[in-house]
């Protein structure tokens, strides 16, 4: 008998609980796993010792339905990058030491790129040091911008919620009879997974939004302004759908601060503002620019069906790789068919995917750059099915919840 450890990292989604849901269910059902423990803060729990026992937090099968349903990470995240450890090793022996006096054998770390860095660094240290304790990550991110995956947990939903707040801008921006521009800035910092998917609303026979740019497209300010004119001759209130981060004509990056955080990405926001200034002052029509902004992350109350079993399954089954003797692997979706869709869960190697991003493909962005193409909505459309049934108490969504 021996005990596991789990961790969550880096931005908060909608299905990042439902992930640890699973990896708890995983463990619970497997009779050499003894203890279950979250290391608060994600990696930096398992440097400073701090862990739970989740045994004694989930204790019932309602518990664990609550905190699937519950959006962002109740165990805490961070942002922290390891160093090298054949520069400085004083992390990893804290952790070594930390998860040897609580007898763990096992860690899974629930994140995005940046945490897959934390996955292949510590499996690295342990196989060199001769230490038997297997590491599996499990991925996590809206953005949708891991490598050797077909999608990420907490992608789906997040698609769902642009995708129904897209459409609710939509009826409000036709209500007047004067002509309007509504540019709708989404995350995305070099891969345009996210605002790509608003074309899902075309299934339902809807044209917006009518332009859609992405970080993957070459980004000109004139080319904009004549595509937000043409789309005028068609549409009264014309819908652009932007990704936060585009490059704009010789800008190398988008439009960010000179802030980073620890693992050197810079901090993006503005570029729906700057399109909103420079369209008024040449088409001449009402215009608003409206950022998502974190609501994109963890909107729980319209989380899709699939992705939130999709997160809780991938986080199972990544249990069920380490007890085969699995380690220094991520786990992955690998789609068999769109329609009827079905996938399967593999493992993958962490160092094909870490420090790595998956870029929209280019050939799914039309010719002229200001749109996706039918394959993107099929591509889109099975990830965002189902709706999830959330407990409601005095009218409002009930949430898991540890401590205050």
């Amino acid at each position: 008998m021996f005990n596991i450890a789990v961790a969550q990292s880096g931005g908060p989604t909608a299905a990042i609980n439902s992930s640890l849901s699973g990896v708890f269910s995983g463990a619970s059902s497997c009779r050499d796993i003894d203890g279950i423990y979250g290391s608060i803060n994600g990696i930096e729990g398992a440097i400073n010792g701090n862990f739970i026992d989740l045994t004694k937090i989930l204790t019932s099968e309602y518990d664990i339905d609550l905190l699937k349903k519950t959006p962002s990470t109740i165990l805490g995240s961070c942002r922290y990058k390891l160093k090298d450890y054949n520069e400085d090793s004083s992390d990893y022996e804290k952790i070594a030491e930390n998860f040897r006096s609580h007898d763990i054998k096992a860690f899974f770390y629930i994140g995005g790129n940046d945490s897959m860095d934390t996955v292949m660094k510590l499996d690295a240290y342990f196989r060199e040091t001769g230490i038997d304790i297997k590491v599996i990550g499990v991925p996590k991110t809206i953005d949708n911008d891991v490598m050797n995956t077909d999608h990420t947990p907490g992608f789906g939903s997040a698609a769902k919620y642009v995708a129904a707040t897209l459409q609710e801008i939509i009826r409000d921006s036709r209500v007047y009879s004067i002509p309007s521009v509504t540019i709708v800035e989404i995350m995305g910092r070099d891969a345009g997974w996210l605002t790509a998917s608003s074309c899902v609303l075309r299934a339902n026979g809807e044209p917006a939004p009518h332009l859609i740019y992405l970080p993957e497209a070459p980004f000109s300010t004139d080319k904009f302004l004549a595509d937000v004119k043409e789309a005028q001759t068609r549409y009264k209130a014309v819908i652009v759908a932007v990704s936060e981060g585009i490059r704009c004509e010789n800008r190398q990056t988008g439009f960010s601060s000179e802030l980073t955080d620890a693992f050197g990405h810079k901090f993006l926001s503005g570029v729906g503002k700057y399109l909103e200034n420079i369209t008024a002052a040449n088409v001449g029509c009402k215009v608003r620019s409206i950022e998502l902004n974190v609501m994109q992350r963890c909107s729980s109350h319209i989380a899709s069906l699939t992705d939130i079993n999709e997160a809780a399954q991938i986080g199972s089954a990544a249990v069920e790789a380490a007890m085969n003797g699995e380690s220094g692997k991520m786990m992955v979706f690998h789609r068999i068919s769109n329609n009827p869709y079905r996938v399967e869960i593999l493992s993958s190697d962490i160092k094909g995917i870490a420090n790595m991003e998956k870029k929209f493909p280019t050939e799914w962005i039309s010719k002229d750059g200001n749109n996706v193409t039918t394959d993107a909505l099929n591509y889109f459309l099975p990830l965002i099915q189902g709706e999830v049934h959330p407990e409601y108490r005095n009218g409002i969504p009930v949430h898991f919840r540890l401590g205050q």
